[in-house]
């Protein structure tokens, strides 16, 4: 979740799924709830992973029809990625 997101149905649909949202509340709001800042921060290594997959084109664009073989190219491009960096 990100902050753009983070009205009461939206929450409220991550609980109900089992998930804690760990979004700050907008400035703006009257009632702000507490959240794990230290958690929020590291937010940002997912969408940079998340990226440095994408680079493989093959494993974003799913041309396979197949599960199998697209869990395959994704942790293919998983093993590259470690490799790599």
């Amino acid at each position: 979740m990100d902050r753009a997101y983070e009205d009461e149905a939206t929450r409220q649909a991550a609980f109900n799924s089992g998930f804690v949202p760990v979004v700050p509340p907008k400035k703006s709001r009257k009632s702000p709830w507490e959240y794990d800042k230290e958690l929020y921060k590291r937010r940002n290594e997912i969408e940079r992973y998340f990226l440095r997959l994408k680079r493989f084109r093959k494993a974003f664009t799913r041309y396979d029809k197949l599960d199998i073989i697209f869990l395959a190219v994704i942790s293919l491009a998983m093993i590259l990625d470690a490799i790599l960096m």
